[in-house]
């Protein structure tokens, strides 16, 4: 019986270690294709631990008399396995929503101008979410047009989505459960299926291979954004998680030394910064620093003309569909120039009321976009 005290020990500590590893950036373990082990543990999690905590009842007296401080360490061992893996260590209960989302007009608003959002507008209401409060938070519900909205940012990928929560047609609940490929993955409440952040993939459970809904969304300074939505909101710091924001935009800047969010300052390495398009099933990387030197970029993305402009401030990208192929845009105090006509980042003409398609193009570290296009396109 006592053989039976120390194998449920031994095995309870192993699940605990599996359970939280596959789904954390531990050593190695977001290298594997391991995303259906990962959930399979944390699907029976209760009844391997109910197995093994058996197997631990039924040695624990024979253990405890054949060798007392024995059985006393490996149970101190087992009770602090546990705690540390799940209430130290696992995603949801090191990162938290905001208490108090609160969001205001330019008057009132604390949020540093030069500071990094992510802006959304729909059907004519606009509001900023800045990158090192959602960094933190990784997710935020709100409502934006009448529509609810799930603005998500993933600081290991570098890249921020924002989605509609529906599942199945019905507004659902989000958890952050961990990551899988660096990358970080939330758990619907009904279904318990986990969705990547990358791309709203539903990556294993009962509603694997299908998405999320996902809305237009743009990376700017806060500033470069005003311009553009004077009347947008823009979210404020939560004072609950003060201690928790990036404070000094050393991430933001790529002037972060940490392993999983520092950056690479030279082109095509593992941390540097690119900024991806996907158009149907084709997709490219663009170069950060190439797109710092030329400013704008007229390219072809499959068989759709596109253009990328990179505004005076160095932070703010915008993307647009060309109307036509030979159609070539230049850039001049932030606005596009092509055939005498000129547009400004929203893409307007104003003199002439018309409007180019704008797309969603995002900032994100080389190692992130090439994971998960692993055909895409290089410039």
């Amino acid at each position: 019986m006592k053989s039976l005290f120390y194998i449920g020990i031994i095995g309870l500590i192993i699940f605990e270690i599996l359970n939280v590893y596959f789904i954390m950036p531990m050593p190695g373990s977001q290298q594997m294709r391991s995303i259906d082990i990962a959930y399979f543990l944390h699907t029976y999690r209760w009844v391997f631990r109910l197995i093994l905590g058996v197997l631990i009842l039924l040695g624990v007296m024979q253990a405890y008399r054949s060798q007392k401080w024995l059985a006393i360490i490996a149970l101190l061992l087992i009770a602090g396995v546990s705690y540390a893996f799940n209430f130290q260590m696992a995603a949801d209960v090191m990162f938290y929503q905001p208490d108090n989302l609160q969001l205001v007009g330019t008057k009132i608003n604390k949020v540093k101008p030069t500071r990094l959002v992510l802006g959304v507008t729909i059907n004519g209401e606009a509001k900023a979410y800045p990158i090192y409060l959602i960094g933190y938070h990784h997710q935020v519900r709100d409502t934006l047009g009448g529509k609810p909205i799930m603005v998500t940012y993933c600081t290991v990928c570098r890249t921020g989505r924002v989605f509609e929560p529906l599942v199945n047609g019905k507004p659902e609940k989000f958890r952050l459960v961990g990551m899988d490929h660096f990358n970080a993955m939330f758990e619907d409440e009904t279904t318990k299926s986990w969705w990547r952040q990358a791309n709203g993939e539903a990556i294993t459970g009962e509603l694997k291979g299908t998405y999320l809904p996902e809305l237009e969304a743009q990376q700017t300074s806060l500033d470069t954004w005003l311009k553009l939505y004077p009347d947008s909101k823009i979210m404020q710091p939560d004072l609950k998680f003060k201690d928790n924001y990036d404070s000094t935009a050393k991430y933001e800047s790529g002037k972060s030394k940490k392993e999983l969010t520092g950056t690479d300052s030279l082109s095509w390495k593992r941390k540097s910064w690119v900024v991806g398009i996907q158009l149907n099933q084709e997709s490219i990387a663009i170069d950060w620093n190439r797109l710092l030197k030329e400013r704008i970029v007229n390219i072809q993305i499959g068989n759709k003309p596109v253009v990328v402009a990179l505004a005076s401030d160095n932070k703010s990208f915008f993307a647009f569909e060309r109307p036509d192929i030979q159609m070539k845009f230049s850039l001049k105090n932030d606005s596009l120039i092509t055939q005498n006509r000129r547009f400004d980042l929203k893409g307007t003409n104003t003199d002439l009321k018309i409007s180019l398609k704008r797309i969603n193009a995002y900032q994100e570290f080389w190692h992130s976009w090439q994971t998960f296009h692993p055909k895409t396109k290089r410039y």
